[in-house]
């Protein structure tokens, strides 16, 4: 860190729907983008963003975690949380900002991740729902579904559970902590906490246990999986829709 400059740790939550995820891209359109663009105009320099992981296109946050350096004592942390939400766009908002050690980094200093997907089940999608939920006409089975769910908990090889991101994946064994199964009416949530995920890691588990509960898989297709350490690899992705990173673990 410059001398002269301080750490902030941002508390951020975004609403996914009209943007192209977390890290920045050509047109401007990502969360990492606006937060850069409304520091532009509070300090007159570029001010690198650095979030505590990338979340994709469509992908909602209720505790994205991130940090920056500003120059020290140009405001205190209530003025920077108001300066910087003025001007940003109303699907992004800073919710905290805390001075932050200046060895405290988003993304190499996180112990862990909790993620929430969220499914509509039933005939009909409500509307408030759209682009918050995944929509699943068809009934699921939640004994199935909780089976599944225990089957991947744990300590495994995920890359049966990976997408390609364009470069191999130099370790793809990974920590899930817990996965909870919840259900009111036709609202499902499932609860993921790990100590890391891969790419569309979250959005593939869903996909499978989903398949699982709707009785097109037995649940030891699940296992089978794992166990072949990504010789044979899930197709099953749900939507970015009903993805939301709730915490971020320190």
């Amino acid at each position: 860190m410059k001398a002269g400059q301080e750490r902030l740790k941002l508390l951020v939550a975004y609403d996914g729907r009209t943007l192209r995820g977390w890290q920045s891209q050509p047109d401007g359109q990502a969360v990492q983008d606006r937060l850069e663009a409304a520091l532009i105009k509070l300090c007159g320099e570029r001010i690198v963003v650095h979030g505590s992981g990338r979340t994709d296109t469509g992908v909602h946050a209720l505790g994205q975690i991130a940090h920056i350096e500003v120059p020290k004592g140009k405001f205190d942390a209530r003025t920077w949380l108001l300066a910087i939400n003025a001007h940003l766009p109303a699907e992004v908002r800073v919710l905290k900002v805390t001075r932050a050690k200046p060895d405290f980094h988003a993304r190499f200093s996180a112990k862990g991740k909790v993620y929430v997907y969220r499914l509509w089940v039933g005939p009909a999608l409500h509307p408030l729902e759209i682009g918050r939920a995944w929509h699943v006409p068809v009934a699921l089975d939640l004994a199935a579904l909780r089976a599944g769910a225990k089957i991947l908990a744990g300590t495994h090889d995920f890359a049966a559970f990976a997408a390609n991101r364009g470069y191999p994946e130099r370790d793809t064994v990974r920590t899930i902590r817990s996965i909870q199964v919840s259900g009111k009416g036709p609202l499902v949530s499932l609860r993921f906490e790990g100590t890391g995920f891969l790419y569309k890691m979250v959005r593939l588990l869903t996909g499978s246990l989903v398949r699982v509960a709707q009785g097109k898989a037995d649940p030891l297709w699940l296992a089978d999986l794992l166990a072949g350490k990504g010789a044979a690899k899930s197709n099953f992705a749900a939507p970015a829709d009903g993805l939301y990173l709730v915490k971020v673990l320190y």
